[in-house]
Order: C-alpha cells, then sequence, then structure tokens
C-alpha cells in the first residue's frame, strides 16, 4: 500500500517526541514508553488527512526506536476518537473511500498490528466509527468510565471499515460483533468490560495513570520475548494446533538463544530486576 508522503512519514520518534504542544498528533517518550495523543479535543480528536499521515508517520517512527517498549494511544479531551471528520468528507471532490482507506486508513491499522511493541489503547471517552477501530487495532484496551465505543456507520449509509470487521469479533465473538456493528448502538465501558472488549475500566481521572503504570510493566519486560508473544498471539487465528505449537517452538528457541533468558535466569536467582537490553 502507499504511505503517505512528505516529512511526517519519515518522522523519528526522537523528533516526534517534541512535537508542538498544538499539533494534532502528540508523542511524548519517557521511561521507554511511548504515550501518543490524537489532539483535536474540540473536535473530539475526528481525523483529517493531515492528521492521520502524522499519526502513521508517528507509529513508523516509534517503531524503528528501539528504547521503546510499550506504546499508549490515547485522545485529548472528553473524546477518544470521533472517527472520520465529515466536514472533510463534505469538502468538492473528495477522495473515493476505498482510496482513503488504503491510503491512510489501513497503514495506521497495519501499523498497529507490526508494531514490536505491544500498544494499550487508553480509552478516556467516546471512540466512535474508525476511532472504535483504532481501538479494536491495538493490543490492550482500558476504557474511562464514561467511555464508549459506536459503529454506527449504517445511520450515514457506509459499513464498518479500518479493519473493524476483522478485530471485532476475533474480540467479542461473531454474535456480538453482529449486533455492534448492524444496530450501531453504543457499547458502554461497563458493557465493554463485560464482553470482553476492554480489560479494565477505571475512573476518568485515573485512566492515563492506569495506562502509564500498564505501560510501564510492559516496558520492563524483555523487548523481544515481548515482541515474539505479540506475534504469536496475533496468529492465533490463523493457525491450527500444530502450527500453533510450531511457531512457540521456533519462538521460544530463538529466545532461549538470546542473552535476555540468561539476563532473566540471573535475576531470578540473585533476586533483583533483569537488566534486559534494548531489544
Amino acid at each position: 500500500m502507499t504511505e503517505p508522503r512528505g516529512p511526517e512519514a519519515a518522522t523519528s520518534a526522537p523528533e516526534a517526541a517534541t512535537s508542538a504542544p498544538d499539533a494534532d498528533v502528540l508523542v511524548e517518550i519517557a521511561n521507554r514508553v511511548a504515550t501518543i495523543t490524537l489532539n483535536r479535543p474540540a473536535a473530539l480528536n475526528a481525523l483529517t488527512i493531515p492528521m492521520k499521515e502524522r499519526l502513521l508517520g508517528v507509529l513508523h517512527g516509534v517503531g524503528r526506536d528501539r528504547a521503546v517498549r510499550a506504546v499508549v494511544l490515547t485522545g485529548a479531551g472528553r473524546a477518544f476518537c470521533a472517527g472520520q471528520d465529515l466536514k472533510e468528507r463534505l469538502a468538492p471532490d473528495p477522495a473515493p473511500f476505498d482510496e482513503e482507506l488504503g491510503l491512510r486508513y489501513n497503514p495506521i491499522v497495519r501499523a498497529l498490528r507490526d508494531l514490536p511493541q505491544p500498544v494499550i489503547a487508553a480509552v478516556n471517552g467516546v471512540a466512535a466509527g474508525a476511532g472504535a477501530s483504532l481501538a479494536f487495532a491495538c493490543d490492550l484496551r482500558i476504557a474511562a468510565e464514561g467511555a464508549s465505543f459506536v459503529l454506527a456507520f449504517g445511520r450515514i449509509g457506509l459499513v464498518p471499515d479500518t479493519g473493524a470487521t476483522w478485530t471485532l469479533p476475533r474480540l467479542v465473538g461473531a454474535a456480538r460483533a453482529a449486533e455492534i456493528a448492524l444496530l450501531g448502538d453504543p457499547v458502554s465501558a461497563g458493557d465493554a468490560l463485560r464482553i470482553g472488549l476492554v480489560s479494565r475500566v477505571v475512573p476518568a481521572e485515573a485512566i492515563a495513570a492506569e495506562a502509564a503504570a500498564m505501560a510501564g510493566r510492559i516496558a520492563g519486560l524483555a523487548p523481544g520475548a515481548t515482541a515474539a508473544t505479540k506475534r504469536l498471539l496475533a496468529g492465533a487465528f490463523e493457525r491450527d494446533l500444530d502450527a500453533a505449537l510450531d511457531a512457540e517452538a521456533e519462538a521460544q528457541a530463538a529466545a532461549g538463544w538470546h542473552r535476555d533468558h540468561g539476563e532473566g535466569l540471573a535475576a531470578f536467582v540473585e533476586k533483583r530486576p533483569p537488566r534486559f537490553s534494548a531489544g
């Protein structure tokens, strides 16, 4: 797929970490965790073309940064992401949907899935349309008590996209995915926890700290083993049992030869925190 052109596509994580406070995509890197914030709070973080291109560039930069071991994706203000900015679609001659998906949305989903670092969606408010799809594409989801997920594509004569028809059934099962996608009713944070769409629900004022703590725990693990675990989980529904056993054995053999395994064993015996490598 074609990637966006321009400086955003080549943004490295250290450069992205210095993004201006008024940028529509912010990234802060601290303690081996990259926190990416969608930053159009007045528009509920609705996605525009420049915003999508910057987000993709930031994801690529973070993925190349071996010092980053976990990623948090969240939104500024009272929303996680309201999806596509519909005002942009009302402008003269908008790009056909398949072109917009192929150029921008789908590469973002692919980048989230392909990042070696686990990604935590800290859903601080409504996640609607493609915004919900972005949360579904992350490895873990936690939600604020007032957050919700909405796939209301049918109300505007469209279909779920940005990977939702692939990720959602894998998260909640076929029946619940069909209800969410076809009826378009909001799924509250409490219901999302009940059906397994999120793993934790916390008070709104605590979600940033909760996401940081979870990411910090992941960042303290051996990065190569964590990346391999993410890959194995991502392929779980495409393999039969024998193929899964073979994939685990291959990954375990590689992990067993890595110096981080020896460091982990030594730290366990010496009763101290491990000092894992950068990658």
